[in-house]
């Protein structure tokens, strides 16, 4: 990855776009797009990653858990701690490099909102975001070189009113699958257009609106409060489409 001039803020969200090289698709099939939002969460990692080991690791896990709750059901086994114990729940063990806070994976391309939580955590996670996905993508492919363009594109977001423009930005991207040029055409059906983002998996808006998607890649608390819960998230992306995706006094944030 070329050296990037700019720093990263800890504690700070940007908005950020990365493409395939030449806007080649990168995400041609379901197993592409579950392998995507499989690499946001495992690529956050400052810890080396093994997409294998961790795969492995979790389908084990299952496998004894539910073994296990089979056994406390027929009383072969009694048990004597809480619901909290590591025996009922997966251990995280990865030192997160960012907090995502939203995402969507377009056929092209992917955006992502991310707060940095250690020095150089965006550089770093996007970097084995690339790699990991990349090296994935030409082995199932058959093809060598880059995936993704050599710079991603990055906008700091500096405070709410921004915040909230990203966000459904983001998350009403899928709509040019359903409707190509709808910002310069508008859309004839909004309602048919809402149901299509919340039944549009590659992202987190249905994580959002309280539809169990990928809940594990998101930490949503912060921006739900900013948003005014479940229904202002569907408020904010009506409108969004109403207005047709107007980005207003944040041209900037138009990130494609």
């Amino acid at each position: 990855m070329p050296h990037r001039k700019e720093e990263f803020i800890n504690d700070e969200i940007y908005h950020i776009v990365t493409r395939g090289i030449g806007d080649t698709e990168i995400f041609k099939n379901v197993d592409d797009y579950y392998r995507g939002i499989f690499s946001i969460y495992e690529f956050n990692n400052s810890n080396p990653v093994s997409i294998y080991r961790r795969r492995k690791e979790r389908t084990l896990f299952k496998k004894n858990f539910a073994e296990f709750v089979e056994l406390t059901r027929t009383g072969l086994v009694q048990i004597k701690q809480g619901p909290s114990s590591n025996m009922l729940t997966e251990r995280d063990r990865r030192n997160r490099l960012v907090s995502c806070l939203a995402f969507v994976l377009m056929p092209n391309h992917l955006h992502l909102l991310l707060k940095q939580l250690v020095d150089n955590g965006i550089i770093k996670f996007m970097s084995k975001l690339g790699t990991g996905f990349g090296g994935y993508f030409n082995r199932k492919y058959d093809r060598k070189g880059y995936v993704f363009q050599n710079r991603f594109k990055d906008v700091h977001i500096k405070d709410e009113e921004q915040l909230k423009t990203a966000f459904v930005y983001i998350h009403t991207n899928p709509i040019s699958l359903l409707e190509p040029g709808w910002k310069e055409k508008g859309i004839n059906d909004v309602e048919k257009a809402m149901k299509f983002l919340e039944d549009y998996r590659w992202s987190s808006y249905p994580d959002y609106i309280g539809k169990k998607n990928f809940p594990s890649v998101t930490d949503r608390e912060f921006l739900l409060k900013v948003v005014g819960g479940s229904e202002g998230c569907r408020e904010f992306a009506r409108g969004w489409l109403n207005y047709k995706g107007e980005i207003g006094e944040f041209p900037e944030l138009y990130l494609e």
